[in-house]
């Protein structure tokens, strides 16, 4: 892979990206551009490569990326110039960190401090990808909840709970509009979850996924699943949810002891 050559302004580089013939090309480039300029240092520069310097450090044509630039401009994530060159807009958000830090409470602190939306809630047949969670088990009540950023009101990501009934009985949706779901489950119904184990994934967003977060098909997003045990070792909760890719990254914080 071509790297942007020591012309192109200090303080920025675009990530590396290993290109999949499957999908245009402009799109992927576009995908990763954006990617690079939201996680950038709060310190760097605003100025972007030229389009042929960034179509060599992407190994793609002129064409291709000025077209991928055309979409980021759309988005108002840069701004183009005639003889002054392509600009990072100020008001272009840096991501915010999904972070694991092997807590409940460092969990429940995650997931606050956004307005939340309860889509739906129902009974319904064990998902094939869960059956191993909820060992005889034919239902589980599913919750279906839309987060969005509480100044811009922009949808930020969506969760869906799979828990099991005889919780759930005792569950207040409306609880779901006001704290996260593990906050839910431990102090308005008593569950005491001993722990939860997490996996976060790479995807690209199904037709759901664009539609509630307001992105385009198969833009990437980071999926997370949290597993909720109770002290006698039974899952009482699994949370599937999917976050915005250009509004979070992905980190772990371990301790020394």
């Amino acid at each position: 892979m071509n790297q942007v050559n020591e012309a192109s302004p200090p303080g920025f580089a675009p990530d590396s990206l290993v290109l999949n013939r499957k999908l245009p090309l402009w799109y992927q480039v576009s995908q990763s551009l954006r990617a690079s300029i939201l996680g950038r240092p709060q310190d760097s520069s605003t100025r972007l490569p030229t389009e042929e310097q960034l179509a060599l450090h992407y190994g793609v044509s002129v064409l291709t990326m000025r077209q991928a630039l055309k979409e980021l401009e759309s988005e108002g994530l840069i701004s183009r110039h005639r003889r002054r060159g392509t600009f990072i807009e100020p008001r272009a958000r840096r991501v915010s960190p999904v972070r694991l830090m092997g807590s409940i409470d460092a969990i429940v602190a995650q997931q606050s401090g956004e307005r939340t939306t309860v889509l739906g809630h129902g009974r319904t047949p064990v998902p094939g990808d869960l059956a191993e969670y909820f060992p005889g088990c034919p239902e589980v009540v599913s919750y279906r909840r839309l987060r969005c950023d509480e100044e811009s009101g922009e949808p930020t990501n969506w969760a869906e709970n799979a828990v099991r009934p005889e919780i759930a009985a005792r569950l207040d949706v409306a609880d779901l509009e006001r704290w996260p779901m593990t906050k839910v489950l431990r102090n308005a119904v008593g569950v005491r979850i001993s722990r939860i184990t997490d996996t976060v994934e790479a995807r690209l967003a199904d037709p759901v996924t664009a539609e509630l977060l307001q992105i385009p098909l198969l833009s990437p997003i980071l999926h997370y699943t949290g597993v909720a045990y109770d002290e006698d070792g039974t899952v009482v909760d699994v949370a599937r949810i999917r976050y915005r890719g250009d509004r979070f990254s992905f980190s772990v914080t371990v301790d020394a002891h």
